[in-house]
C-alpha cells in the first residue's frame, strides 16, 4: 500500500513536484508523462533515494521522510542510469545482490537462478559484466530489482535498451509479479504500459493530470481524433496540425490528427488509441 500525500520537490527556486496527493493499493501501475515532467524526480522519492521537500509518502506503513531504511528494505529499484561493476561477472553481481539485501527469507541460490532463467542471462552468468550489451546490461538490472520479490518494485524505463523479444519477457515477468506485488512503471513505451499495467498515472508539469485505467485514458481522445488521406504535392498543409500519423502510401500520405474540428471537409473521425487519449490530454495541457 502506497500513500502519497501533499507531496512536493523543490530544487532551490525551481519547484519541480507540486502537492501530489494519490494512493496505489496493489497490481501494475504505469506512471508517464513527456520529459521534464517529474517522473524520475517522483520514482526516486518513491524510492527512498531522495527526500521530499515537503509531504510525505507511506510505503506499507513506513514514512520516507522519518523511516528510509525501513521503506528501502520493502523496495526493488531499477533506476533511469543504473552502475554495474563491469569486473564482476553476472553471477557475481547477483551474489552481491543477495548480500545487500540479506534481510529477504531466500535461498540465495535458487533465487539467483531463478532471476538468471528468467532473464536470459544463463548462458552468460559467467561473464564480466564488461563484455555485457546495452541489453544484457539492463536485463541484469532488472534481476537485482526483482530480487527476494520485495512488495515494492519501481522500475523507471526498463524497456531502453531491450530489443523487442527482450521487452516481451519483460512484460510476461511484470505480468507475473504483478499478480502478488505493486509494480510501478516508468515508460515512454505506450506498448509497455497498455498491455500490462492496471492504472495509469500522467504526470506534467509537476502535476497529475489524470490516474484512471488505459481505457479511461483512451477516451480522453473521443472526438478529437480525424483520419484522412492527402496527395504528395499537399503536405504544406499539416503544418499546425498535431500529428499521429503520418504513412506514405503508392499515391499520397495516409495521416490520423488530433484536432477539436474537422481538419478538412473529407477527415473521418475515428476511435483514439491509448497514445492518441494520452496525446490529448497532455495537449490541453498546454503543452
Amino acid at each position: 500500500m502506497i500513500e502519497v500525500s501533499h507531496l512536493t520537490k523543490q530544487f532551490k527556486k525551481k519547484k519541480v513536484l507540486h502537492d501530489l496527493n494519490l494512493s496505489v493499493e496493489g497490481g501494475m501501475v504505469g506512471l508517464i508523462g513527456p520529459n521534464g515532467a517529474g517522473k524520475t524526480t517522483f520514482m526516486r522519492m518513491l524510492a527512498a533515494v531522495s527526500k521530499p521537500s515537503s509531504g510525505d509518502i507511506i510505503v506499507n506503513g513506513y514514512s520516507i521522510q522519518k523511516e528510509a531504511s525501513s521503506v528501502r528494505k520493502e523496495i526493488g529499484y531499477l533506476p533511469q542510469h543504473f552502475q554495474l561493476y563491469p569486473q564482476l561477472t553476472a553471477s557475481e553481481f547477483l551474489d552481491y545482490t543477495g548480500q545487500l539485501k540479506q534481510d529477504r527469507d531466500y535461498d540465495h541460490e535458487m533465487e539467483k537462478n531463478r532471476l538468471l532463467d528468467a532473464l536470459n542471462l544463463r548462458s552468460q552468468q559467467n561473464q564480466k559484466i564488461k563484455t555485457f550489451s546495452n541489453g544484457m546490461k539492463q536485463r541484469l538490472g532488472i534481476a537485482q530489482a526483482l530480487y527476494g520479490e520485495p512488495s515494492l518494485m519501481i522500475f523507471d524505463e526498463p524497456s531502453a535498451g531491450l530489443d523487442p523479444e527482450e521487452r516481451l519477457r519483460f512484460r510476461n515477468i511484470m505480468a507475473d509479479v504483478s499478480s502478488r506485488r505493486t509494480v510501478i512503471l516508468s515508460t515512454h513505451i505506450v506498448e509497455d504500459i497498455e498491455s500490462s499495467c492496471d492504472t495509469l498515472i500522467v504526470l506534467n508539469k509537476g502535476e497529475i493530470l489524470f490516474i484512471g485505467t488505459p481505457f479511461d485514458l483512451q477516451c480522453k481522445g473521443n472526438g478529437l481524433i480525424w483520419e484522412f488521406d492527402l496527395e504528395d504535392d499537399d503536405w504544406n498543409q499539416l503544418a499546425g496540425l498535431q500529428m499521429t500519423l503520418t504513412k506514405r502510401k503508392a499515391n499520397g500520405l495516409h495521416c490520423r490528427a488530433i484536432s477539436p474540428v474537422a481538419p478538412f471537409d473529407f477527415a473521418e473521425a475515428v476511435n483514439p488509441t491509448l497514445e492518441e487519449g494520452y496525446m490529448a490530454l497532455i495537449g490541453r495541457d498546454g503543452t
